[in-house]
């Protein structure tokens, strides 16, 4: 018998954003949902990426609103004694612990030249992080996960629910959504909490997260659940 096969890939005369709109209207698979316990992962909410006036070159800004709804949400969560966590990335000043992700670009704004205790690396002074409570933390890839205290932390905490904010949507947050998946969390995305460079990146992440890894939501669900 012969197996015949289109190669041809759908194609759609559409922007990221106009897919991605498509999918949220009408979705094809059921929601994960919230469990029990949730907490929230705000990933790398520190100036390198989120201060366009300090380094125009590598932040973003996606909804104005993004760092007040991480606050709120956060603030709701440490309320109910759930985690909150903060992740940001560095590395030491020979970029020696970058590994190969290192060796990509050798640029004074590229990824390794964000240095320890450097204002790049310095969270951003809108982000209202209790350290005294809050889990605080340096990685050095893109999933929170990786070679971190996370998984263990969620786990001593009984979570059953992982909220992933910051950035950026294609790279970290992706990347920490798959791994939270891989771990047996629901995995939530608030759509207002999450930013990236470009809008077709943004989009079309959104859309791969909403299809296979994560639910996709307006934070208002979120303040709502965490309300509740």
């Amino acid at each position: 018998m012969t197996l015949h096969f289109d190669p041809t890939m759908v194609r759609e005369n559409k922007t990221a954003r106009e897919l991605y709109e498509a999918v949220k209207a009408n979705p094809a698979r059921a929601r994960f949902g919230f469990g029990e316990k949730l907490a929230i992962m705000n990933i790398d909410v520190q100036q390198a990426y989120t201060r366009p006036d300090l380094f125009p070159k590598t932040s973003y800004v996606t909804d104005p609103k993004q760092i007040d709804y991480i606050n709120e949400i956060s603030a709701l969560a440490r309320a109910r004694g759930w985690p909150v966590i903060w992740s940001r990335v560095a590395y030491k000043p020979d970029a020696g612990d970058a590994g190969v992700w290192g060796t990509r670009t050798n640029t004074p704004d590229s990824l390794q030249n964000i240095k320890y205790d450097s204002e790049r690396h310095a969270f951003d002074p809108r982000a209202d992080i209790h350290e005294d409570v809050d889990l605080v933390y340096t990685k050095r890839m893109p999933s929170a996960f990786f070679e971190t205290s996370l998984a263990s932390y969620l786990v001593w905490h009984k979570v059953d629910t992982l909220v992933i904010t910051g950035g950026s949507t294609s790279g970290c947050v992706r990347a920490t959504a798959v791994d939270s998946l891989s771990h047996g969390y629901r995995t939530i995305v608030p759509e207002e909490c999450v930013a990236d460079k470009h809008e077709s990146y943004h989009y079309a992440n959104l859309t791969d997260l909403q299809l296979k890894y994560a639910d996709v939501v307006g934070v208002s669900e979120v303040i709502e659940r965490l309300k509740a």
